[in-house]
């Protein structure tokens, strides 16, 4: 008799992402681009973090409204809700459970060398409150209530995967093997998008400059304004090098969007100005964008969908996350209802 073969078990994916703002290209092209292919690859959870969003003080109606933007637009570059669960985090109470739980396990010394608590604190002076202290055991309930295998994660956020393996290991190592301990997964290289104002910086949602971000919502027209404005150089020639960075940008957005090497597209504006260029980069960025703005549209004007996605994302991410947290509970001693 033949030796009945079973199926391998997908390891298990988690990503948040925080509804502070509109997503810019960077995030689109850095990361969420390449999350649409983790739902082959992984069994993957994707969530929307608004509890970590009130570390710094929002408004009520803007958070609510950035919340079903994110949503719907993690719905248009692709994710589905047939492969992945997708959920909102405040609709999972048990992340706030296990929170605390976490606190108690975590030394007041880790959460104070944490870079990120130093940089916020900086940028947030009137408001240094213990949220922002402590909510990388927040972040470390987030990633071990789903007993997740693999975290994606990029250079920023390698610190806070430290901890909660750091935090994972030690719950263990007193109370047996109760979570999974997460190993970091580094995606394929997305592209990293500087700001068109200021290429020494990041792309970022929170630049003060309105021309240095493309957002995901933005109007064609809008994209192609602030592409013609970018900062290039003096030199007039489309090549990546040292010292280029305007033009070296510009580049590596083409490049992500079209699929063609550097080389190419250097054969391919030789002797054409940076105008031509950054009229092309616009045009490609606009056609890039064009069916996930479409999707994007067409789910705002269904918010029972969405709202039927999103209950059901919870219900899912609830009943699997309960599992762990009862598991937690009843190692640590507290008594079942």
């Amino acid at each position: 008799m033949a030796e009945e073969i079973k199926p391998v078990r997908k390891k298990r994916s988690l990503s948040l992402i925080q509804p502070t703002s509109t997503p810019t290209l960077g995030n689109y092209l850095g990361a969420m681009k390449g999350w649409t292919e983790f739902q082959d690859d992984f069994d993957t959870i994707f969530g929307i973090a608004d509890l970590h969003s009130i570390t710094v003080r929002q408004e009520p109606q803007k958070l609510r409204q950035q919340t079903v933007q994110l949503y719907a637009q993690l719905m248009a570059v692709g994710l589905d809700p047939n492969k992945s669960i997708l959920f909102i985090q405040s609709h999972v109470p048990q992340h706030s459970q296990l929170g605390w739980l976490l606190n108690c396990y975590t030394q007041f010394g880790e959460l104070n060398r944490m870079t990120q608590f130093k940089d916020k604190s900086q940028q947030h002076s009137d408001n240094v409150n213990a949220g922002l202290f402590t909510y990388p055991c927040l972040m470390a309930a987030d990633i071990l209530l789903y007993q997740a295998d693999v975290v994606p994660v990029g250079a920023d956020q390698k610190q806070h995967l430290e901890i909660t393996r750091d935090i994972a290991e030690r719950f263990n190592g007193i109370y047996g093997n109760v979570f999974t301990v997460p190993e970091p997964y580094i995606p394929k290289a997305g592209a990293r998008v500087m700001s068109l104002a200021d290429p020494s910086r990041k792309m970022s949602k929170s630049d003060p400059n309105p021309r240095g971000t493309i957002y995901l919502t933005d109007e064609p027209s809008v994209i192609m304004k602030k592409f013609k404005s970018a900062v290039t150089d003096s030199e007039m020639s489309v090549r990546y090098a040292d010292g280029k960075d305007g033009i070296n940008n510009l580049i590596t957005i083409y490049s992500a969007v079209t699929g063609k090497d550097y080389q190419a597209i250097e054969d391919e504006f030789r002797g054409r100005g940076y105008g031509d260029f950054k009229t092309a980069v616009g045009e490609a960025v606009v056609a890039e964008l064009e069916p996930v703005q479409k999707k994007f549209n067409e789910l705002m004007q269904d918010k029972a969908y969405l709202q039927e996605c999103w209950t059901n994302g919870a219900d899912f991410a609830s009943r699997l996350s309960q599992r762990t947290l009862d598991k937690a509970m009843k190692k640590i001693g507290f008594l079942a209802k």
